[in-house]
């Protein structure tokens, strides 16, 4: 009896312990990490020039000299240095004609570029492959960009992948978020995210200011991004994803139609950026913040931004006019994350978070060197910004990393990394990192092009070296 009695009491508890062993072993199954990531550098035919931009303005017939003094102004004040890549039809003259065989040929350069380099860096071949998510928001082909990079490294039948397209400039946490969500589901597992932007056929050549500009910011570029929850590889791992937070305001007429691509008055194709994307991005920003900032910052911090907000509002409505003296209290995210970072939408946007969450230069470094070297390569642009803080060694074991970025719907998607080993690679910042910062991150673009500004719209005429009046 006493047997008998033991094995019934001790059967649950045989049972529960079980239950909680599957638990734990799932939960540790369901990490996301970041094995490798290889951004794409192109080739330096691709590279635009002070001179060559001019030129590219001037091959424009559609431009005036209005158009001219407002192109110079944005250029000069885009953050945007010399030594950034175009797609190649530009270099061809064929800007005003490209054809979808342009943009598939853009995005294969850079697939089989980057995606050969992460994986025979980490001895993976491309049949152990089991998830692929590729996003590239505005060139939709079929087959679909996935199914080209699976015939061409002949993957597996099974393999899942998913082809993302609209999704703009915060597509590759999206991609991250996918991954994310099926290691949950699924142990032991390699996936690889594709992260670009095809310029080729989104080249505008037409007049309306609020489109050109995305000519001005917009480069090429993309990356490639090896992830796994395999728990044996953990110590091998660069990042480990920590929480991630999506923000979509689509709902809202006013965000939505900021940021789209659309058709000009004349029926060219380019993509508009409206005045009201400052005020659609501070909300989906600041509603972001609000979700994950308790995800990742420490509690008596977050207590402490309560206690003293709270008694900031008491002191403004005891005011006659409901204002204060003192500044609105700011929360301290340097208490949780050790880097920032920044998608590279422009100088502006790097400004505007950096005065928002109250950050230093040396935290804005690596997205305006960003800017300045690579331009605004969209979705991938955040995986450039984390090279340059690799390449420059500010990443240490246990440092969390947060990245920030924006896009089209309107959206505004956010994540956490901790660095689980100290990781120092080059990148593709390998060859340039040691002239980074620079001196001045002036470009000569006022030099070369300022006698723009003193033009009489009535005499004015295109001369045929551009730089020289």
């Amino acid at each position: 009896m006493d047997v008998y009695f033991m094995l019934l009491y001790c059967l649950p508890l045989f049972y529960f312990f079980l239950f909680l062993v599957k638990i734990i072993d799932r939960m540790r199954h369901q990490s996301c990490y970041i094995l490798d990531y290889e951004c794409y550098k192109p080739t330096d035919d691709r590279m635009l020039s002070t001179r060559f931009c001019g030129e590219l303005i001037r091959r424009n017939k559609n431009l005036g000299l209005l158009e001219y003094k407002f192109l110079l102004k944005a250029i000069v004040s885009s953050g945007i240095g010399e030594q950034t890549y175009a797609p190649r039809m530009v270099f061809h003259n064929r800007e005003e004609c490209p054809t979808q065989d342009d943009g598939i040929e853009e995005m294969e350069e850079f697939f089989y570029d980057c995606i050969d380099k992460v994986l025979k860096r980490n001895g993976i071949s491309p049949s152990e492959i089991d998830v692929l998510v590729v996003n590239i928001s505005m060139l939709a082909a079929v087959p679909s960009l996935s199914a080209r990079i699976v015939n061409h490294y002949k993957m597996r039948d099974n393999i899942k992948t998913y082809n993302l397209t609209g999704m703009g400039c915060s597509a590759s946490l999206i991609s991250v978020n996918i991954v994310q969500n099926i290691f949950k589901t699924q142990k032991n597992l390699y996936a690889l995210v594709i992260t670009s932007e095809s310029l080729s056929p989104n080249w505008y050549p037409g007049n309306d200011r609020s489109m050109i500009l995305a000519n001005c910011l917009f480069r090429s570029g993309g990356c490639a991004i090896l992830l796994t929850n395999k728990v044996a590889l953990r110590n091998k791992a660069m990042f480990k994803l920590k929480c991630l937070v999506r923000t979509h305001h689509g709902a809202r007429d006013e965000a939505y139609d900021c940021c789209i691509q659309k058709e000009d008055d004349q029926g060219r194709v380019g993509f508009h950026l409206g005045k009201n994307l400052p005020k659609a991005a501070t909300r989906a920003f600041v509603d972001n913040l609000k979700e994950i900032a308790p995800k990742m910052l420490p509690i008596r911090e977050l207590l402490r931004f309560t206690v003293v907000s709270f008694i900031w509002e008491r002191m403004r409505s005891n005011t006659k006019d409901g204002s204060s003296s003192s500044s609105r209290p700011v929360i301290n995210f340097k208490t949780g994350v050790d880097h920032f970072c920044i998608h590279t939408g422009g100088k502006a946007v790097i400004d505007g978070i950096g005065q928002s969450l109250n950050l230093t230069e040396y935290d804005l470094e690596p997205a305006r060197m960003t800017l300045h070297r690579f331009g605004n390569t969209s979705a991938s642009s955040l995986w450039y910004v984390l090279g340059y803080m690799e390449a420059k060694k500010r990443l240490k074991k246990g440092d969390r990393v947060f990245m920030i970025s924006f896009g089209a719907g309107f959206k505004c998607n956010s994540c956490l990394w901790e660095v689980v080993r100290d990781v120092g690679g080059g990148n593709a910042w390998e060859d340039c990192i040691n002239s980074y910062p620079p001196k001045t991150l002036t470009n000569p673009f006022l030099e070369m092009y300022g006698w723009l500004q003193n033009e009489d719209p009535d005499t004015f005429y295109v001369p045929e070296d551009f730089v020289i009046p």
